[in-house]
C-alpha cells in the first residue's frame, strides 16, 4: 500500500529554517481569548506560555481591546517616529503617576525601538557613553537578546554562536548559587576589581536578571542583589536590571527588583509593556544619565502610538491599585508551587526540583531530557508550557497574570498529568 505523505506547509516551503516554537507546537493557532488559544481546528489549549511574557493581561485582553478599537476607529496616528502624539502623551502621564512616583523613581523614559534587545542596546550604549568605558559584566546563563550587543552579554552558547563573529567587551561573572553556596558572593568578581594583574578592564556596568526566564529560571536573592547594587556603587560601575521578562508584575510588584529595595541606574522594559502584545520597548535611566545628543541613538518605529494606547489602558486597569495586583499574583503563585512541590514529592527518584516566584516557575530534573518529553505530552493534553535553560532542561511555566484560580489548577493538573506519563513512558491518555 503507498502512503501520500501530506504536502509540505507554505511555513515549511517559504519561511526560514530558524523559525523554533512552531516546532514544539506543530498546529495552527487561528484565535485566543484569556488563558485559551485555540489552533485551525477548533482545539483549544491552556496557555502557559504567555508569548513568552510578552501576554501578562492574557490575549485579547478585552479592556485594552476596546480602547485599540477605539483609537483605531478615529483615525488615531499609529506611526509616529518620535513626534509627540496624544497617545504618547497619555502613556507618559499615566507611567509617571502610576508606576514611577508611587515607587519614588525618577527616571528618564526613553523609547528606543520595538523590542526587548533594542532596550538592552541602548542600556549598554549609554553605559558606555556615560562612563567612558567598554567592558560590561554579565552573568551565567544570562540572556538579554539577539542581536550582536545584547548577544555579548548572554551565556547560551548555541545562541552566542550565531553571532559569527568574536562577541567582545562582555565578561560573564557567576550568578547567585552558581557555586551551590560554597563560595562567598562576589568574591571572584571583587578580587579581579582589586587586582591589577587580572586583565579585566574596569567595567562601566552590570547587567542582570533578577530571575533568569531563559537561563533556566533562576532566582536571584535579595540580599545577593542587594550586595551587587552595593559593589557597582563602591566600583563606580552603573547598574543595569534587565527586567524585560520579569517586569510588568511578573514576580508580584511591577518591577522584579523592588523586593530586594534597590533603584537601578537602568532598567529595560518590553514584553508585556505594551498590554497587549503590541511591539513596544523602554530603557529607563537616571536623570543625571542623560547624556544623548538628539537623535544620537534613533530609530523607525520609536513611536508606536497602538502600543502606548494599550501600554496606558493596562496601567489605568491593573496598576491604578497595584496592591491587588501584586497580591492576586502571589496567591497565584502559591498555588502553583503548591502543586509543584506535589509533583516533586510524587517523582522522588528523578532528582526533581522547583523554584520561582511571582508567577514565573520551573521544573527541572535530572535527566535534562525529561522537561522537553514532558512539555510535548503537555501539548498532547491540550497545554502550552516551554522549556528554558542552556539544554532545554527545566519546564518553564508563565501563565498570564489574568489567569483565574480554576484555569490555573486545570493547568497544573495537567501537567501533573504530562510528567506522570512521562515518567511512565506512556503515549496513550
Amino acid at each position: 500500500m503507498t502512503v501520500t505523505q501530506p504536502s509540505p506547509s507554505i511555513f515549511e516551503t517559504l519561511e526560514s529554517e530558524v523559525r523554533s516554537y512552531c516546532r514544539s507546537w506543530p498546529v495552527v493557532f487561528d484565535r485566543a481569548r484569556g488563558s485559551r488559544i485555540h489552533d485551525e481546528d477548533g482545539r483549544t489549549y491552556l496557555d502557559f506560555f504567555s508569548g513568552a511574557g510578552a501576554l501578562n493581561y492574557g490575549h485579547n485582553n478585552p479592556v485594552l481591546k476596546r480602547a485599540l478599537l477605539d483609537y483605531l476607529e478615529r483615525d488615531g496616528v499609529t506611526h509616529s517616529l518620535d513626534m509627540s502624539t496624544t497617545a504618547k502623551r497619555a502613556f507618559l502621564e499615566r507611567f509617571q503617576d502610576l508606576v514611577l512616583r508611587p515607587r519614588g523613581l525618577t527616571h528618564k523614559v526613553m523609547f528606543p525601538g520595538p523590542t526587548g534587545t533594542n532596550a538592552v542596546e541602548a542600556a549598554l550604549k549609554l553605559a558606555r557613553k556615560v562612563k567612558g568605558r567598554e567592558a560590561i559584566v554579565s552573568f551565567t546563563n544570562a540572556f538579554h537578546g539577539m542581536s550582536l550587543g545584547s548577544l555579548a552579554v548572554t551565556g547560551n552558547s548555541m545562541k552566542r554562536a550565531g553571532a559569527g563573529i568574536p562577541l567582545v567587551h562582555g565578561t560573564p561573572m557567576p550568578f547567585d548559587n552558581y557555586f551551590d553556596g560554597r563560595v562567598a558572593d562576589f568574591l571572584w568578581f571583587e578580587r579581579l576589581l582589586e587586582d591589577q594583574g587580572s586583565g579585566l578592564n574596569q567595567p562601566a556596568a552590570v547587567i542582570v536578571e533578577t530571575v533568569q526566564g531563559e537561563g533556566g529560571v533562576n532566582v536571584a536573592r535579595p540580599e545577593w542583589l542587594r550586595g551587587l547594587a552595593d559593589l557597582c556603587e563602591r566600583r563606580d560601575m552603573l547598574l543595569i536590571v534587565d527586567d524585560v521578562q520579569m517586569g510588568c508584575g511578573r514576580t508580584g510588584s511591577f518591577f522584579s527588583f523592588e523586593e530586594a529595595g534597590i533603584v537601578p541606574d537602568i532598567i529595560t522594559l518590553s514584553k508585556s509593556i505594551g498590554g497587549y502584545g503590541l511591539p513596544m520597548a523602554l530603557t529607563l535611566f537616571k536623570p543625571e544619565l542623560d547624556v544623548w545628543e538628539p537623535g544620537e541613538h534613533n530609530g523607525t518605529f520609536r513611536g508606536h502610538n497602538p502600543a502606548f494606547v494599550t501600554a496606558t489602558a493596562a496601567l489605568d486597569t491593573y496598576w491604578a491599585d497595584s496592591d491587588s495586583m501584586t497580591k492576586q499574583t502571589i496567591a497565584r503563585g502559591e498555588q502553583t508551587e503548591a502543586v509543584l512541590r506535589e509533583i516533586v514529592a510524587e517523582h522522588p527518584g528523578t532528582g526533581a526540583r522547583h523554584r520561582g516566584r511571582g508567577l514565573v516557575w520551573g521544573l527541572e530534573f535530572d535527566d535534562k531530557g525529561w522537561a522537553s518529553r514532558a512539555s510535548a505530552r503537555a501539548f498532547e493534553l491540550g497545554l502550552l508550557i516551554e522549556t528554558s535553560g542552556p539544554q532545554d532542561e527545566v519546564l518553564k511555566l508563565l501563565p498570564a497574570l489574568t489567569i483565574t484560580a480554576d484555569e490555573l489548577d486545570e493547568g497544573l493538573r495537567t501537567l501533573a498529568r504530562a510528567v506522570r506519563q512521562t515518567a511512565q513512558g506512556e503515549t496513550n491518555t
